[in-house]
């Protein structure tokens, strides 16, 4: 086999790009991606005062946790970190009844 010619393994194998994967899929893995994100952004707001002239007081404290969470989903909307093709590639493949242990080498990631 030459070093441009493609395994057959990978043209056979069940798995599909993760821009083919249904809505419901995708919308759940962005789903998923915006919750760690929210997560991830969490700790830089903690340490901040809500007091000064522009400050939102207790208010703004209240509400932190739902602007954190409209910047994580915001994010994604913009493109993510990635992780939502990661995990609709794993949905397909777990749909899929596959394994990393039935899987053939050559599509292992």
């Amino acid at each position: 086999m030459s070093d441009l010619a493609v395994s057959p393994a990978l043209l056979a194998s069940p798995v599909t790009a993760p821009n083919a994967a249904s809505p419901r899929i995708r919308e759940t893995a962005e789903k998923f991606e915006a919750s760690f994100l929210s997560q991830m952004l969490k700790p830089m707001f903690e340490g901040l005062s809500t007091d000064g002239p522009f400050g939102g007081g207790e208010a703004e404290g209240t509400w932190r946790g739902f602007l954190i969470d409209e910047m994580a989903k915001q994010t994604v909307r913009a493109g993510g970190i990635g992780l939502a093709d990661t995990v609709v590639s794993e949905m397909i493949r777990m749909q899929a009844g596959q394994t990393p242990e039935t899987m053939a080498p050559e599509t292992l990631p």
